[in-house]
């Protein structure tokens, strides 16, 4: 009871920092997910196209940015381009010189490359028989990737689209290298002014919610997506 009264405590005395380092871990999480999406349809396209050229594009951006450490990434882009005079001297610096911006690029493009992937499999995973059908009711080939190929790749796709947000929602922790008080970040700080592990402990109990609150959501999106399959 003694430690939990303690965590109680120091949750009280630091309420506002751990909710300014949650809603900077929720923003990144949910904003980083929306830009890798948004970027991963194309590149998902590009893989499975009759193009040579747009299939060895995107296996590259793949490659590159799931065969390197995402904390690669990100000192590259915060710490590494401010290296470059060019970098400082253009309308980019205000942007490249905040970490919150070189958080979010780092951490959009690295799940873009795995949901990329994702997508990929679920459109390679729609039945033949879904696209011959759209074929026969006389749609055209782009009419039936946004009416039949996608959003039945998207289905098949889900269970796997939640498990890379929980690792992006994991990855966003990085960012407390960069200067960035996400919630990892407070924990952090907390725990070199009291000398204690317990604000760590605190940060891991929210964590283990988010996780938990990510996967119900997609459970329910996958039910309800599907729920016409399951008669």
């Amino acid at each position: 009871m003694s430690f939990l009264s303690d965590l109680w405590d120091l949750v009280s005395e630091n309420q506002v920092a751990f909710e300014r380092g949650l809603w900077i871990t929720v923003q990144l999480l949910a904003i980083s997910a929306a830009i890798a999406f948004l970027l991963a349809v194309p590149l998902a396209l590009m893989r499975v196209s009759g193009s040579r050229g747009l299939r060895r594009l995107s296996y590259a951006y793949t490659y590159l940015f799931r065969g390197t450490p995402v904390l690669t990434q990100l000192f590259l882009i915060y710490y590494g381009l401010s290296q470059f005079e060019a970098v400082r001297h253009s309308v980019l610096w205000p942007i490249l010189r905040d970490p919150f911006p070189c958080a979010l690029i780092a951490l959009s493009l690295n799940m873009a490359a795995y949901v990329a992937e994702v997508l990929r499999g679920g459109i390679e995973g729609v039945p033949a028989g879904e696209k011959e059908a759209g074929l026969a009711a006389g749609l055209k080939p782009l009419q039936l990737y946004r009416l039949v190929i996608l959003p039945r790749a998207i289905r098949i796709a889900l269970p796997a689209l939640s498990t890379e947000m929980v690792v992006q929602m994991k990855s966003t922790a990085l960012v407390s290298t960069i200067t960035l008080l996400d919630l990892t970040g407070v924990a952090r700080r907390i725990e070199a002014r009291t000398y204690s592990t317990d604000a760590l402990f605190v940060a891991g109990i929210i964590y283990v919610i988010l996780t938990w609150a990510i996967g119900r959501g997609f459970r329910l999106a996958e039910w309800r997506l599907n729920r016409h399959l399951v008669r």
